[in-house]
């Protein structure tokens, strides 16, 4: 019978955003682990809890859905003008892997904030009363985000009366600015790596459809809500309880993928769930949020539902948000026709939990569209700090 004791690792568990995930520094992690590789990967799904056959991480500190099963590493950044450097893993909930490929948006708040908390960033940068801003290195896409995190008596300020359409409870605003979001080293520099505005995107056994694809904030397919039988004004359950509906989105995904150049075989969409994204897009329409909240017509710009990690958002992951407003920003994209077309630097879009704003500043230059910037607003606080603790054989 094996009876290895368990090991403890320093960890804290924060919100960011609509998401959760367990935050470590990097000098703290088990020394096989201080480097990428399966040691590593497999320490973080034991943290979580996966592969877990039951869908329902008892036994780990993840909560089952895509927002929930995520992993974050924090170090001094080895970039010049920047404070830390911050890397991503998207835990598998059913599967032996750890997603790398792209960004939390979400997650890139609490990181801000942990910085300040874990001792990373020069104290000379932290105000005793005002806004710290915190230059973080994205690692997973080799992207610079500004946080401006509130700073009272010298420490976060967590508590706050910013609401957030997601999140049950108001907390302290942080403000977060992507810089140069598009993802241009999956496609040698174009933010529309197909070359058009809108594709028609053939998806083998299930049809074609019009698509906006798009690598600003992460890379994610668009296609319009009606072209696939909906109206955009679904919640979860409408969704997730539909595998025919989900097997469908993952071919459509998968073909996405393809025409975008991520990935050469539909095989390797196995391994790389967390990009791209799918979300589907329509004018705006009345609906009630899952809170209950009635979201009238004339409160949106447009609908947009997105698919993280196989099964639809419970409200909108703050990368794809990022895409959502540049491609917003650009006239003649689906999600820039569902809002009403013409040009403009901010979209406030309804998703299943309520309402979200996001900005952003694109442009059009040499033939080739550019995001210089995308905006928006969440928060961030911690819910436990102490140890995480996982068998010593674990990895």
């Amino acid at each position: 019978m094996s009876n290895i004791p368990q090991i403890r690792i320093p960890a804290t568990y924060m919100r960011g955003g609509t998401s959760k995930g367990v935050f470590f520094k990097l000098n703290d992690l088990p020394e096989s682990c201080q480097m990428p590789g399966e040691a590593r990967d497999k320490l973080f799904m034991r943290v979580i809890g996966s592969p877990d056959p039951y869908a329902a991480h008892i036994d780990g500190m993840g909560g089952a859905t895509s927002s929930t099963s995520k992993c974050v590493i924090l170090s001094k950044s080895s970039v010049p003008e920047h404070d830390v450097d911050y890397l991503y893993g998207q835990v598998s909930i059913d599967k032996a892997f750890v997603d790398w490929s792209g960004n939390c948006g979400n997650l890139s708040t609490a990181a801000g904030a942990f910085a300040i908390h874990a001792g990373l960033v020069d104290p000379a940068r932290i105000p005793q009363n005002g806004t710290a801003v915190v230059r973080i290195w994205q690692a997973n896409i080799q992207k610079t985000i500004i946080a401006h995190v509130p700073v009272t008596n010298g420490q976060v300020q967590e508590t706050g009366d910013f609401e957030l359409d997601g999140v049950t409870f108001p907390a302290a605003e942080i403000v977060l600015e992507f810089l140069d979001p598009s993802d241009d080293s999956e496609d040698g520099g174009s933010m529309f790596p197909t070359g058009n505005l809108v594709d028609d995107l053939e998806v083998p056994g299930v049809g074609t459809f019009k698509a906006t694809m798009i690598t600003a904030g992460i890379p994610t397919v668009f296609v319009n809500a009606e072209d696939i039988g909906y109206t955009g004004t679904e919640l979860r359950e409408a969704i997730n309880t539909d595998q025919k509906a989900l097997a469908r989105f993952e071919q459509i995904r998968v073909a996405g993928a393809l025409r975008m150049g991520l990935i050469k075989t539909p095989e390797e969409a196995l391994t790389r769930q967390h990009t791209p994204k799918i979300a589907f897009v329509s004018a705006p329409k009345e609906y009630k949020a899952s809170s209950g909240k009635t979201i009238g017509t004339g409160d949106v710009d447009l609908l947009v539902r997105a698919l993280s990690m196989g099964k639809l958002h419970h409200a909108m992951m703050g990368t794809c948000a990022v895409a959502i407003g540049t491609a917003a920003a650009v006239p003649g994209t689906l999600v820039n026709q569902a809002a009403g077309g013409g040009e403009r630097e901010a979209v406030r879009f309804g998703h299943p939990s309520g309402t979200l704003r996001v900005g952003a500043q694109a442009k059009l230059v040499n033939g080739e569209w550019t995001v210089t910037k995308a905006i928006m607003s969440r928060s961030a606080r911690i819910l436990m700090e102490g140890w995480v603790r996982v068998p010593g054989d674990a990895f």
